[in-house]
């Protein structure tokens, strides 16, 4: 079978929607809900009918955006791509710059469509495996369990992090300072 230059192959439906679906991301990361279909049919080399074979309309299209930019898959994965050798203070500071990165993504892009999606966000919070195991593997360090830490962490980062919450973000140096550290100076030895 021979595809007509300057169409897209046929693909199954799942990799039709998840092409659709990455496509469509940028586009409503820069034009919000007034991105048209055909502009996201462009965006993935499709006829604009194409995305009418997967999805119901463009609701279902956003709706489908959110669920892929919360699933926590892709967080999951850059954290247990973090150098696994290094101090703690080094792998909190990977694990809080990727973390901040997903807070900011995330603010942008609900930032961007209408409240009828945010309901889709409104699911708990579970814990990231991988970042449990980053604590796990300096427990001898730690005054708490490292699932805790792990939601200390991921708690901190947001509330110093989030656009909404503070004006300028909170460096992943200074964040991660804070967290292990706190906010006292450290005692002086005379």
């Amino acid at each position: 079978m021979t595809c007509k230059a300057g169409r897209a192959p046929a693909l199954p439906a799942q990799q039709r929607r998840a092409a659709i679906v990455q496509a469509a991301l940028p586009l409503l990361l820069e034009r919000g809900e007034m991105v048209t279909t055909r502009q996201i049919a462009d965006a993935a080399g499709i006829a604009e009918g194409t995305i009418f074979r997967v999805f119901a309309d463009k609701d279902e299209v956003i709706a489908a955006v959110v669920d892929a930019a919360l699933d926590p898959a892709p967080l999951e994965r850059a954290l247990e791509a973090i150098d696994r050798g290094g101090a703690l203070d080094q792998e909190v500071l990977a694990a809080v710059d990727i973390l901040q990165q997903r807070v900011v993504d995330m603010w942008r892009l609900l930032s961007t469509i209408g409240t009828r999606f945010h309901e889709r966000v409104r699911r708990p919070a579970s814990d990231l495996p991988a970042l449990v195991a980053l604590f796990e593997r300096h427990r001898q360090r730690l005054r708490v369990e490292p699932v805790v830490a792990a939601r200390l962490v991921r708690a901190l980062t947001l509330s110093v992090s989030h656009p909404m919450l503070v004006g300028d973000p909170m460096r992943p140096d200074d964040v991660t300072t804070l967290f292990l550290h706190g906010v006292t100076a450290p005692e002086l030895s005379c």
